[in-house]
């Protein structure tokens, strides 16, 4: 591919933002819409390039996956999988062009909740709270947001899960990356069954993610984590800020 540099270095940069903080699918999707992938099959290949790092992650955090109260653990599981499966067949049926003129949209919801995601959900928590049923609902369109686009949708499981009074931040992030990756897991496989994956392009940004995860791991640790969030975060309204400046210019073009 004429493009797999950018694919190396977009997988390379994704892994090691997914180590520190997350947000690597703001760097994956618009790699493969510029390496000429059609939009569903981008964003279909970008969750199945970064599902095995959301895997490593839940495995890796197993020991501090824990209950919710009052709700069952299995039950939001469930949910979070069907939700998934759901979202990732709302993707496969929408129209290419639709998709097209809300992948701004997503990029802004995604973008806007891992910027303040934290904030709002500590906001909420002192100003509300929620009962199981409200938590399983929920879960469940969280869910079909992970299988649909799913940017930041672990941010916005942090804050909802907030309202319930699940904050052991260690139990928190565990269960995260579980629930991530049960969305995701179901959505690839649908991805893969209905032939939308870009495996040539999939694959080399797999590598770059593995390798990007292990330096990102690696040497975060001797960095500025509240600088290196602000960065990611910049990152992300910059590559919003681009799709919403290209769509301007198309509907120029169109009139």
């Amino acid at each position: 591919m004429e493009h797999w540099e950018l694919l190396v270095a977009a997988g390379l940069l994704a892994g090691a933002m997914n180590a520190v903080a997350g947000g690597g699918s703001f760097i994956t999707f618009p790699a493969l819409l510029y390496a000429g992938v059609p939009p569903i099959a981008a964003n279909a290949s970008s969750t199945v390039a970064l599902f095995p790092a959301s895997l490593s992650s839940a495995w890796a955090y197993r020991d501090y996956i824990h209950k919710f109260p009052n709700v069952s653990l299995w039950v939001l599981l469930a949910v979070t999988f069907l939700g998934g499966g759901l979202g990732a067949l709302l993707l496969l049926v929408t129209p290419a062009a639709e998709f097209s003129v809300m992948v701004p949209w997503l990029l802004l919801v995604g973008s806007t909740a891992f910027a303040f995601g934290k904030d709002v959900g500590a906001y909420l928590r002192r100003q509300f709270s929620i009962g199981p049923s409200l938590m399983v609902i929920s879960q469940f369109l969280l869910g079909i947001y992970g299988g649909y686009f799913g940017g930041a949708v672990g941010i916005m499981m942090m804050a909802v899960w907030g309202m319930l009074g699940f904050s052991d931040i260690r139990a928190v992030n565990a269960n995260k990356n579980l629930f991530v990756g049960v969305a995701n897991g179901i959505a690839v496989a649908l991805f893969i069954y209905a032939g939308k994956v870009a495996w040539l392009a999939t694959g080399i940004l797999f590598g770059g993610t593995i390798a990007g995860g292990y330096l990102g791991a690696r040497y975060s640790k001797h960095m500025d984590p509240k600088r290196l969030r602000l960065a990611i975060v910049i990152l992300n309204f910059v590559v919003t800020g681009l799709f919403f400046v290209k769509m301007l210019y198309q509907y120029a073009d169109k009139s």
